[in-house]
């Protein structure tokens, strides 16, 4: 029997939102009931272009209409962890942007909400839904790359309107927030465990613009990631282990259908091409699955909180200019 299809809410017409539109569209899991800007107008715009039947002048009225069973937050970073509550609250689950939270502490916050409510909630790192992913982890789990020694990442863009949300520090604006996050995750991901310790290096206009960051976990496992907004568009992340090396040069927005990836041994260099999916809407799927059968999202609540804890301890690092414990400032 068909089940009966998650009714998305989203809170704000953040550009992003768009993707996570198109990849609930694509599903069978899930259709968008409803949006909300503190400008109606706008709202209703974005409905009748995405064929959304509901429309909101303000967040707190999409949240007490009754007309959805999940919330998107994609507002700015700053308000995060405020809304994400908020929808909790109001006994909503929610699929929440990255960074999860302005810090830690905020991130702590949301987390006993939803334990108090008994609400799923997750961030929404999309890339790591991709079978590219999958494939990774089959290739470290089955042994095909050796012990896993290091793990490296570049996320970069040129950021040409410094006027932008993710450019203004009272919005939480940063590019460790930004893109740095996704090179946290990533190692997180595959290292499989938290970091111990790390440095955090970081060039600073009104916000971080690049930040370099290292990361030592158990084990004898390093990563390291490159995050800019004074560079050149790129992509790329390299799994080191002792009999292998995996390059994918689309880390962070693998292609619906699928992506090619090098395999580097003794024997040769080989390219393996990956299945496909939208990322959105694999993510989406996972959430509202999640919610139908009464389980936490594949990464919930506290893998958000433990990223921000590496976030705040590299923040810490760069600041104080050295190493830092995660969890022990």
């Amino acid at each position: 029997m068909k089940m009966k299809k998650i009714r998305w809410g989203i809170l704000g017409c953040a550009k992003i939102a768009r993707q996570l539109i198109k990849g609930i569209g694509e599903g069978e899991t899930g259709e968008v009931a409803a949006i909300a800007s503190r400008d109606y107008a706008k709202a209703r715009a974005w409905a009748e272009q995405n064929g959304i039947p509901h429309a909101y002048g303000s967040y707190d009225e999409l949240l007490r209409a009754g007309v959805v069973d999940a919330i998107y937050n994609p507002l700015p970073n700053s308000l995060h962890a405020e809304w994400t509550i908020r929808a909790l609250r109001a006994g909503l689950p929610v699929l929440c942007e990255k960074p999860f939270a302005a810090d830690a502490a905020e991130a702590r916050q949301v987390a006993k909400m939803a334990r108090e409510t008994g609400l799923a909630v997750a961030e929404a790192f999309m890339y790591r839904f991709h079978p590219l992913y999958d494939l990774a982890l089959d290739y470290l789990r089955s042994g095909r790359l050796g012990r896993l020694a290091s793990i490296s990442s570049t996320f970069t863009y040129l950021l040409r309107d410094p006027t932008i949300v993710q450019a203004d520090p009272a919005l939480a604006g940063g590019v460790l927030m930004d893109l740095g996050c996704y090179g946290v995750n990533l190692s997180r991901l595959i290292a499989g465990g938290e970091p111990r310790r790390v440095s955090g290096f970081a060039r600073r206009a009104a916000v971080d613009e690049t930040f370099v960051g290292m990361m030592e976990f158990a084990d004898g496992v390093f990563a390291e990631f490159v995050a800019s907004f004074a560079a050149q568009k790129r992509q790329r992340a390299e799994i080191v282990g002792a009999a292998g090396v995996l390059v994918t040069e689309r880390p962070w927005h693998p292609y619906a259908e699928g992506v090619d990836v090098t395999l580097i041994t003794d024997a040769g260099t080989e390219t393996i091409r990956t299945a496909g999916g939208n990322i959105y809407g694999l993510e989406a799927d996972d959430f509202a699955r999640a919610l139908r059968e009464d389980r936490a999202p594949r990464w919930g609540v506290d893998d958000a909180v433990a990223n921000m804890d590496v976030i705040d301890a590299l923040y810490a690092s760069a600041r104080e200019g050295r190493a830092v414990e995660v969890g022990r400032r």
